[in-house]
């Protein structure tokens, strides 16, 4: 049985963990944070993440999942070491490798026998050079040179699907620099292999960009159709239509080409601001990813716009209701989410806000304190408003009783931050409705 160390409790290294335990390695998660980790030996999880709950508490019941915050202790009984911590975006846009090389440097310091250090971060290409030389350093001051190797294995996982993500990957991308690191790598990921998704090895550096670069992918596509609504109300055409139009083309498909408020999240919007940054750092202008941002940033505020159009440009007074808080479903993650940019342009303007969220509602209070009033469901939120304005394409969002809410409304306006409204419908029970590119 494979023994090995995951260090980081955060969203991607307790997936990580997790995930692993179940098929039968055992894992120890470490973190410096002692409370967290007398947490999670309590049971109570510092993320929200469908299912992830149920899992942890199994494995740790099954003895194979552990917590601690001493990555000393068990350095000596693990083979591979997952390094799963945190890489903020710095005031430049580039990734803050700080946590990243002090794991590298603890490594070094502790280590007594061979070891693979695997960087399951999201980091620059070049952050395993950083590494290495980290460790290095730290064997020196020690007087010894023990052997060992470093690898790159970006996660893809979605948040509020990560686990389904985790356990039946499309791919698992692997760089290293060594046969004994591919075929630990190999070994530790057969079981999830065994129904064809691939391994695929590769260079460091390219497994490095290769994070980058997907996620830059997806959010290209996002602004994109952004921006292609926006040509489609100048014109008359329906986003709807065109995305019908072409994603029938199989060489472009239907994927992320939905048109709404903006993505935001823990992932696309650093790592485009750090694929941009690296760009620069090798002078070179990656004018496509800056434009993404640009786009994106710009459509953040485009339910605000449209909510300040249907009042004639004056919001002051005016109670909105704010369906949806986290930056996508499944989720209380409210990392750059667009909820949060309309939200203080309406408070900005003079608007009353009133909130409801299925599950991101205690971080909403942590980041916005009591600007706001927060509601126990939808239609509590709707309650004597003159709006409702949908960020969040929740589940239990898409069918509800409108004739309910027109009358307990104050006003008659529905802006559709996320398109998942029938026009006919709303403006059958008397409702102005307001969509992304369809209007």
């Amino acid at each position: 049985m494979m023994n090995i160390a995951i260090v980081g409790t955060g969203y991607v290294g307790l997936v990580t963990g997790a995930c692993f335990a179940e098929m039968g390695v055992n894992v120890v998660c470490v973190d410096i944070d002692r409370k967290k980790i007398e947490s999670l030996q309590k049971g109570v999880m510092p993320i929200y993440e469908p299912g992830i709950k149920e899992l942890v508490d199994k494995n740790v019941n099954e003895g194979r999942l552990t917590f601690t915050d001493s990555l000393e202790k068990i350095l000596p009984d693990v083979s591979i070491i997952f390094s799963a911590v945190g890489t903020p975006p710095d005031e430049d846009g580039s990734a803050d490798l700080t946590y990243v090389l002090d794991v590298a440097r603890s490594v070094g310091r502790c280590m007594t026998k061979y070891v693979l250090l695997v960087t399951k971060s999201t980091v620059p290409v070049g952050t395993a050079s950083k590494v290495k030389r980290a460790i290095h350093e730290e064997q020196e001051r020690r007087g010894v040179s023990i052997e060992f190797d470093v690898a790159s294995n970006p996660e893809f996982l979605k948040e509020g699907a990560a686990i389904k993500d985790f356990m039946a990957p499309d791919r698992v991308v692997i760089g290293v620099e060594s046969e004994r690191a591919a075929s630990m790598m190999e070994r530790l990921y057969k079981p999830f292999v065994l129904n064809g998704f691939p391994i695929i090895f590769m260079d460091i550096a390219s497994a490095e960009l290769s994070k980058y670069a997907a996620n830059a992918m997806l959010a290209t596509r996002i602004s994109f159709m952004n921006e292609i609504a926006s040509l489609c109300e100048a014109t008359g055409a329906n986003v709807e239509m065109v995305r019908k139009g072409i994603g029938s083309d199989k060489r472009i498909g239907m994927s992320f080409l939905y048109a709404g408020a903006g993505y935001g999240g823990s992932c696309f919007p650093k790592d485009v601001k750090a694929l941009a940054k690296t760009g620069k750092e090798n002078n070179l202008k990656m004018r496509i990813v800056e434009a993404v941002e640009e786009v994106n940033e710009a459509q953040k505020e485009v339910v605000f716009h449209k909510l300040a159009k249907a009042f004639n440009g004056n919001m002051k007074g005016k109670t909105i209701a704010i369906w949806g808080l986290s930056f996508k479903p499944d989720t209380d993650d409210m990392r750059e989410a667009p909820s949060l940019v309309v939200i203080e342009r309406l408070i900005e303007a003079g608007a009353i806000v009133k909130a409801f969220d299925p599950v991101a509602m205690e971080e909403a209070k942590r980041r916005l304190g009591y600007k706001i009033k927060y509601c126990c469901n939808i239609y509590d939120a709707a309650k004597d408003s003159d709006a409702i304005a949908l960020m969040t394409e929740w589940k239990q969002f898409r069918l509800p009783s409108w004739a309910r809410l027109k009358d307990s409304m104050s006003g008659d306006v529905v802006v559709d931050g996320r398109n998942i409204y029938d026009k006919n419908e709303l403006e059958s029970e008397g409702f102005r409705y307001f969509a992304i590119g369809k209007n």
